[in-house]
């Protein structure tokens, strides 16, 4: 899911505007079938690995965010010049690593020299232009500094899919379609299909593939139509605001907090409604409201079966503390 900067971070306006759009195409409401991501909850799904606990989207914070409990990661793709799909939330490699430019200006072996860890800094996350001394990781990845230990440098790069479906064969892994700007519509489609031949080949079903851009999942959903997806900005607010059916191989809906602070989206209502139309819920935050204590105990109690922290541990904590059922453990339903 995005940062704060993301296009998903719509006005009230534009969204009303591509839910009207639309809905020109809306399909009948299909019988739901039985959805297997109903019954897993209550995930953490580290979000980016974790962007404030550890680099975003690098193998380092995958590995923490799992070794804490999480129960799904959650990361996004770009593509390279030679068209290999990278895990990288922006469009350029500027803000998160030592290196400049766009994603598909580099090719694999450039971006594999950059340092994914240059710019983070604990507890507040990417944070470019501060003193040397505010980036404990920095060099981690050059052979500069000694990486903690388990790690290896190479968990301080910009990772490839590939690594990770290698890494964590038996994790579940949201993936978010990401493209080179809101209005490159070509370039999420672009990802789209890399992203389908990949899961393909892949085999692998313990994925949902979400994108704010619809287009973007509606075309990896005709390439690939065995793995669940989750709908984009449209397809949400279009069954936010009217109850229009999301596209078709929808498990979820991945839902922020709030629209830009001003429309609360994540109600006990909403998520009842889904789960009573066959869907699972999994709420994002990304400075749509605060990664803090308060807000994920709220998320909780209203019922929604995924969470998308960016502090896994502090959620893992809450969790624990509520006693919280787990995917496939035993403990306490928080919406029995």
């Amino acid at each position: 899911m995005p940062l704060s900067s993301s296009p998903r971070h719509l006005t009230v306006a534009a969204t009303v505007s591509v839910v009207a759009t639309l809905l020109i195409a809306a399909p009948a409401r299909a019988e739901q079938v039985d959805n297997p991501w109903l019954d897993m909850r209550v995930m953490n799904m580290a979000h980016s690995g974790g962007e404030l606990e550890a680099p975003t989207n690098t193998l380092y914070a995958f590995e923490r965010a799992v070794g804490l409990g999480s129960d799904m990661i959650e990361l996004d793709v770009q593509s390279t010049q030679d068209d290999q799909l990278v895990v990288l939330h922006n469009a350029t490699v500027d803000d998160t690593t030592d290196g400049s430019g766009t994603i598909t200006d580099l090719t694999l072996a450039e971006v594999r020299q950059l340092d994914a860890a240059y710019n983070f800094v604990p507890d507040e996350g990417t944070v470019p232009g501060l003193p040397d001394d505010a980036y404990p990781l920095r060099g981690i990845r050059t052979g500069d500094v000694a990486p903690p230990s388990g790690y290896e440098p190479d968990d301080f790069a910009i990772p490839t899919l590939a690594e990770v479906f290698e890494r964590f064969p038996d994790t579940p892994i949201n993936i978010e379609i990401k493209g080179t700007g809101t209005l490159n519509v070509g370039s999420f489609q672009h990802n789209a299909r890399l992203l389908a031949a990949f899961l393909v080949e892949s085999g692998r079903t313990d994925v949902i593939v979400s994108s704010f851009n619809d287009i973007a999942v509606s075309t990896f959903h005709n390439l690939a139509p065995q793995v669940p997806v989750a709908p984009g900005t449209a397809g949400i607010a279009a069954y936010f605001f009217t109850g229009t059916p999301p596209i078709e191989g929808t498990v979820a809906l991945q839902i922020p907090v709030t629209l830009n602070g001003l429309i609360r989206i994540a109600t006990p209502e909403l998520i009842a409604r889904a789960h009573g139309d066959g869907y699972a819920v999994h709420v994002w935050f990304s400075g749509t409201a605060p990664d803090d204590e308060a807000t994920y105990r709220d998320i909780v109690g209203d019922c929604a079966d995924g969470l998308m922290p960016a502090r896994p541990g502090l959620l893992e904590q809450i969790l624990d503390d509520l006693d919280s059922v787990r995917p496939g453990q035993p403990g306490i339903d928080p919406c029995p």
